[in-house]
């Protein structure tokens, strides 16, 4: 098992020079008096705490690459040669373009997505910020929900606030919702989340009575980190005004000795962190229904990877307060600003917290109880993924909650317009050898003319690369689902599934590969 080395990586810019490197402390070997770099230790001798975080901040996501000895890899989709579930079993009738890969959740009044699939968080990164039209277009015209994230309004240079600290206006909030509008179909909704300081802000009444939004999701953690959402500036007078507004800022920077090494310049910039929350289930449930009296159709909680007790807390308060959707973001996790280490070394990581939670649901179940419906996330970036994820939690998943995956080609899209506009020498080869214009690059570009007519000349490119991108997994879906002979995505079960290994049938509870349909080929062998 090849794990991650504490003392050098590509995330955060440190390498080792010797060849060879002690496996837990991944200091070389030969450490050499006058060595001029760049492991972990080095640069941290100067650059301190700056060292926590992949770089350079606002133009990278990261994702943590530690093995796990048991992953979604471990899992294997059974395909079967008899049987159709959901049409007729007939050659000319069961081919997988036919396959449905709609899903739906929520307690009363469901929302449809066209793929079981929706976006992570996006909240105050300037990630988020800077490609917000090309994720939010592009989850509307992809029909599947998008999360707007955590301290959104609170970090708003525009925000206003009324004598009590409640948010009154918050133009780049009101922005984010009306581009998901714009072209929202009814497939999907915009979920916005709230934390400790959101709710200090009142985040949730305005998004609720002023923005009209129908969703709000409670955030108890994710799969990245076990600490509050984290953003870095790189003002002095921006670090001041997030220090006022109550949030977090480190190093402190109102002391003048920080004051000064921002000038000096060996401070470049300062972090803003948000606190961490604290269950009770009392507080949870007034919480909750004091945000459905403000007018919310659908509340949903978001939850990280914390250990079996906690995720028993989410799923049996989730059932008393018959929550619209509970997503359980195992680790490691990929974020725009999280703690490298952190992200490597915390939580459970996602099949095993996925396989948790299918047991703690399925107790519940049976014990009569009302179960709502789960989403997970953790680490998903295609097709297959999603199918185990639906087929590991079956009948309880309903949809996988992807971060990176669904930003990347949003951001490629961003970039591809940019090339074309000359910007950074042009289109790479990569690009170039497709086409030269937007329409001989993007194959999915006239589809959405069809149906957008001329308006999808102004949609941001890196729209169409979401729906592009989404475009293959929604394919590659059918297809692995017509080779289970499932044509509609709430007929995939468990027994649609196999493990590689002993170990990973002992976490999962499905089958290992020799024993899967064993008494059925005996049966037939001994007929």
């Amino acid at each position: 098992m090849n794990l991650q080395k504490p003392n050098a990586n590509e995330a955060v810019r440190t390498r080792n020079r010797s060849r060879s490197v002690a496996p837990q402390s991944g200091i070389c070997t030969r450490c050499v008096d006058g060595c001029k770099g760049g492991c972990d230790l080095f640069m941290s001798t100067f650059r301190g705490r700056e060292m926590l975080y992949p770089a350079p901040f606002g133009k990278v996501t990261a994702g943590a690459d530690k093995d796990y000895p048991v992953d979604y890899s471990h899992l294997n989709i059974m395909g079967y040669a008899i049987g159709a579930a959901g049409i007729e079993a007939d050659p000319d009738h069961a081919i997988f373009p036919r396959v449905d890969t709609e899903t739906w959740y929520g307690a009363t009044e469901k929302i449809k997505m066209r793929i079981p699939m929706f976006t992570g968080a996006l909240g105050s990164t300037d990630i988020a910020r800077n490609n917000w039209d090309h994720f939010a277009i592009g989850a509307a015209i992809t029909g599947i929900s998008l999360v707007c994230g955590e301290n959104v309004c609170g970090i708003d240079p525009e925000l206003k606030i009324d004598k009590n600290g409640k948010v009154t206006d918050s133009p780049e909030m009101r922005r984010r919702v009306e581009a998901y509008r714009r072209y929202h179909e009814g497939y999907g909704d915009i979920m916005v989340q709230v934390n400790v300081e959101d709710t200090r802000l009142g985040v949730a009444e305005y998004v609720v009575e002023k923005l009209g939004v129908e969703t709000i999701e409670l955030k108890w953690g994710q799969g990245a980190k076990s600490i509050g959402g984290e953003i870095k500036v790189n003002s002095l007078d921006r670090a001041l005004e997030l220090d006022r507004r109550g949030y977090i800022v480190t190093p402190d920077p109102s002391k003048p000795a920080n004051q000064t090494a921002f000038r000096d310049g060996s401070i470049k910039e300062f972090e803003r962190h948000s606190r961490v929350g604290f269950l009770d289930q009392d507080i949870f449930m007034k919480e909750v229904d004091r945000i459905r009296k403000l007018g919310a159709k659908r509340v949903t909680l978001k939850t990280g990877a914390y250990p079996m007790r906690e995720l028993a807390m989410a799923i049996r308060w989730a059932s008393d307060a018959r929550i619209d959707l509970l997503t359980i973001d195992g680790a490691p996790g990929g974020t725009g600003m999280s703690p490298w280490r952190m992200m490597a070394e915390w939580g459970v990581p996602a099949i095993y917290l996925h396989s948790m939670a299918y047991e703690l649901t399925l107790r519940l179940a049976r014990r009569g109880a009302w179960v709502p419906d789960l989403a997970f996330a953790g680490g998903f970036s295609s097709e297959d993924h999603i199918f185990k994820a639906l087929a590991l939690g079956a009948p309880f998943c309903k949809a996988v909650c992807m971060g990176r995956a669904l930003m990347v080609p949003g951001m490629v899209g961003k970039n591809i317009g940019r090339w074309l506009n000359g910007e950074d020498g042009g289109l790479p080869p990569t690009v170039a050898k497709y086409g030269s214009t937007k329409e001989g690059i993007f194959t999915t570009y006239e589809k959405l003319r069809a149906k957008y007519g001329n308006e999808v000349d102004h949609f941001p490119l890196g729209a169409i690369g979401i729906f592009s991108a989404s475009e293959k997994l929604r394919v590659g879906l059918q297809q692995l689902m017509a080779g289970s002979r499932k044509w509609r995505t709430h007929l995939i079960t468990r027994d649609d599934l196999a493990c590689l290994t002993e170990e990973t049938a002992k976490i999962t509870g499905i089958p290992y590969i020799m024993d899967a349909y064993r008494e059925e080929a005996l049966a037939i062998i001994d007929a």
